[in-house]
C-alpha cells in the first residue's frame, strides 16, 4: 500500500525533475541575503524612493498573472504580500530565455518560496510592485496550497475547517496569514508577565517535567517508564511543590512558564497539554496576591491590546483593577439559596441531588461543593471577579483562614464564567500539611482517581521550615483566549493534541494485477476511485465494466478494453 497522491501532486513531482534536469536545485543550501519585506516596502516607499533600488526579498508565490513575456505575481513573506514584476528579458538578458519560459512559465507553481532582486515602482494603477531582475528557486512545494479567493469584499474557497487547520497550522498560517495576530499576542503576553515580574525582582526558575510523585494539583497523570531505573514516572501536572521547596531554600521570589499535561478530556477550553504560570512570593497572604494579580493583568492587557478592555463574544472586559470579590459560600447561596456552612458531608451530597447535578459516592465534600459552584455559579461571572475562602476539603495546600478553620485563605479569578488563576496562603505547617495528604489519599482509596499523592519529601521540605508565603497559578491559554476573542482553547495552541489521523493509501499495480487487471488499467481504475482492493470489490461490476469503457474514451486511451467475462473475474 502507499500513499495517494493527487494529479497535482504528481505534476508538481515531474516538474521537481525537470528543475534538477536543467541544473537547477529546487532546495539550495546558500544563504539567500534579504534587506527588505513587503510590509516596509508597502508603508515606506512613496516617503522613500531612494532606499528601494536594490532590494532583495523572498517569500512564496502567492498568485500568478502570466501574460506572455512579461507577467505579474504576489510574494509573500512573514510580513505580508507584495506584487512582483517579472520581464522575460530582465531576467534573460542572453540568448537563452529557459529561466523565464520554461522556469518561471511551466515550473514554479503558487506555494513555491522564491528570492527575487529587483527596485521598487509604482505601475499605472498606482500599486507599488517590486520590479525583478534575478529570480532565485528556494524551495519546490510539492503539495497544492488551499487557494483563497475574494472578490467584491467576500472570500471563497476559505482554509476554515479547523480540523484541518489545527491539524496543518503550517498551511493555517501561509493561507491565513491573519491567525498569526494571535500567536505574536500570545508571545507579548508572556513577555509583558515576564517583565512585570523581573521588575519585582522575582526569578524564573525550571523544575522538573518527569516527577516521581505527580503533585500540587488533583488532576489523573500521564504515567510512562523509566528503564535504566526500572521505576514509573509521571509527567507534570503541576510544577507548586517544586517552586514551594525553593521558598524553603531561601528565595523570595520564583515564578515559571511551565508545560503541564493533565491525562483528561479534550474540550474547547482544555487540552492535555497547556501552559501554566505559578509565581511564589514570600511573606505575603492571598489579600496581597489579590491586588498583585489585579496589577498583572491589567499590564499584560495593555500590553497585548493597548487597552485594558477586551471583547469576548458577545462580552466586553475589563481588566482594570480593582475587581469584585465574593466568598465561596456567599456565591452559591446567592444563586443556590443553599448555605454550605457547617454542613456535612451527607448534607452536601443530598442538596447537590436536588439541585439536579451529577454525583457520585466516590466525591467528598470538597468534589460535592466544587460540582455545585461548577454548575450554578461559575456561569454567572464574566467580569474579572475573584471567588474566595474555599472550604478546608477543596484545598489540600492552602492555609486555614485566620477567621474560620473550616475554610481555607484561597482565591480563584473568574472571567466570562471559567477560572483563570488560582491562588492561595501556601499551607507552611508540615503536620497539617501531612493530615490534607493523607485525607486526599483516603478519597483515592474511595475512588477518586484525581485526589492527590503523598510527598514525602515536600513534607520533608517543609519540615525545615517554609515562611508564610502567597502562590498563584495563572493558565496562560486560557488568558490569550480572552485577550485574542477566542472561544476554543485550539486556536491559541500552535499545535493542539488531535485524534490520530487517517491516512488513505492506495493499493500497488501489482495488487491490482493478483486480481487479473493488466497494469494499463490500474491508474484508470484509481482515477475512477477505486484506490484499494476493497473499494473495487464493493463496487457493481456491470457499472465497473460500463465506466471503464467511458474513461478510456473520455482519456483518449489507446489500450486494449477488457472484455465483461474478464471484469466480471476481478470480483470473483
Amino acid at each position: 500500500m502507499s500513499t495517494v497522491l493527487s494529479e497535482q501532486e504528481q505534476l508538481r513531482r515531474q516538474a521537481l525533475q525537470s528543475l534538477i534536469d536543467l541544473g537547477i536545485d529546487p532546495y539550495p543550501a546558500e544563504e539567500f541575503e534579504i534587506n527588505a519585506n513587503a510590509t516596509d516596502i508597502l508603508e515606506n516607499y512613496d516617503r522613500d524612493k531612494l532606499n528601494y533600488k536594490n532590494i532583495s526579498i523572498a517569500g512564496r508565490i502567492m498568485s500568478r498573472r502570466v501574460m506572455g513575456n512579461a507577467s505579474f505575481f504576489e510574494i509573500q513573506d512573514s510580513s505580508g504580500r507584495i506584487q512582483a514584476y517579472i520581464k522575460r528579458d530582465d531576467i534573460c538578458p542572453d540568448e537563452d530565455k529557459t529561466m523565464y519560459n520554461i522556469v518561471f512559465k511551466k515550473l514554479l507553481d503558487i506555494g513555491d518560496i522564491v528570492g527575487i532582486k529587483g527596485y521598487v515602482f509604482t505601475t499605472q494603477t498606482d500599486a507599488i510592485c517590486v520590479h525583478v531582475e534575478k529570480l532565485t528557486v528556494l524551495s519546490k512545494s510539492l503539495r497544492p496550497l488551499p487557494i483563497v479567493k475574494t472578490a467584491e469584499g467576500k472570500t471563497y474557497d476559505a482554509f476554515t475547517d479547523p480540523e484541518l487547520r489545527y491539524r496543518m497550522r503550517y498551511v493555517d498560517l501561509v493561507v491565513n496569514p491573519q491567525n498569526k495576530e494571535i500567536f505574536v499576542k500570545r508571545t507579548k503576553l508572556f513577555s509583558a508577565m515576564r517583565n512585570f515580574f523581573n521588575d519585582a525582582g522575582y526569578m524564573e526558575v525550571e523544575t522538573p517535567v518527569l516527577q516521581s510523585i505527580p503533585g500540587g494539583a488533583a488532576a489523573r497523570p500521564f504515567i510512562t517508564h523509566h528503564n535504566a531505573l526500572d521505576m514509573p514516572l509521571y509527567l507534570r501536572i503541576a510544577n507548586e511543590l517544586y517552586l514551594k521547596r525553593l521558598i524553603v531554600g531561601g528565595f523570595d521570589g520564583v515564578y515559571e512558564f511551565s508545560k503541564n499535561f493533565r491525562n483528561e478530556g479534550m474540550d474547547r477550553t482544555h487540552n492535555p497539554e497547556f501552559t501554566a504560570m505559578e509565581i511564589y512570593v514570600a511573606y505575603k497572604d492571598y489579600n496581597w496576591m489579590m491586588k498583585f494579580t489585579e496589577q498583572l493583568l491589567e499590564h499584560c492587557a495593555i500590553a497585548v491590546n493597548g487597552t485594558t478592555k477586551a471583547t469576548f463574544g458577545e462580552h466586553e472586559i475589563d481588566f482594570r483593577a480593582p475587581y469584585k470579590r465574593i466568598t465561596m459560600a456567599d456565591s452559591i447561596k446567592e444563586f443556590t439559596g443553599f448555605d454550605i456552612t457547617g454542613k456535612s458531608e451527607q448534607e452536601i451530597f443530598e442538596a447537590a441531588k436536588g439541585m439536579g447535578i451529577p454525583v457520585n459516592n466516590t466525591m467528598g465534600k470538597g468534589k460535592l461543593i466544587d460540582e455545585i459552584f461548577g454548575e450554578k455559579c461559575e456561569g454567572k461571572y464574566i467580569q474579572p471577579t475573584f471567588i474566595t475562602d474555599y472550604p478546608k476539603e477543596m484545598s489540600p495546600l492552602t492555609k486555614k483562614h485566620r477567621d474560620n478553620p473550616e475554610i481555607t485563605e484561597r482565591f480563584e479569578l473568574m472571567v466570562c464564567g471559567k477560572e483563570i488563576a488560582n491562588a492561595y496562603s501556601e499551607l507552611n505547617d508540615p503536620i497539617d500539611q501531612r493530615e490534607r495528604f493523607e485525607a486526599q489519599m483516603a478519597l483515592s482509596a474511595r475512588g477518586d482517581d484525581e485526589a492527590m499523592f503523598i510527598d514525602q519529601d515536600f513534607l520533608r521540605a517543609l519540615e525545615y521550615g517554609m515562611p508564610p508565603t502567597s502562590g498563584l497559578g495563572i493558565g496562560m491559554d486560557r488568558l490569550i483566549m480572552f485577550l485574542t476573542n477566542n472561544a476554543s482553547i485550539q486556536e491559541v495552541l500552535f499545535f493542539p493534541q488531535m485524534r490520530p489521523e487517517k491516512i488513505v493509501t492506495v493499493a500497488s499495480t501489482e495488487d491490482y494485477v493478483a486480481l487479473g487487471v493488466p497494469a494499463e488499467w490500474v491508474p484508470v481504475l484509481q482515477k475512477m476511485g477505486f484506490n484499494t482492493i476493497p473499494e473495487l470489490k464493493e463496487a457493481n461490476p456491470n457499472k465497473v465494466f460500463n465506466d471503464l469503457g467511458g474513461m478510456r474514451k473520455k482519456m483518449k486511451l489507446e489500450i486494449t478494453m477488457p472484455t465483461k467475462d474478464e471484469v466480471l473475474a476481478w470480483f470473483a
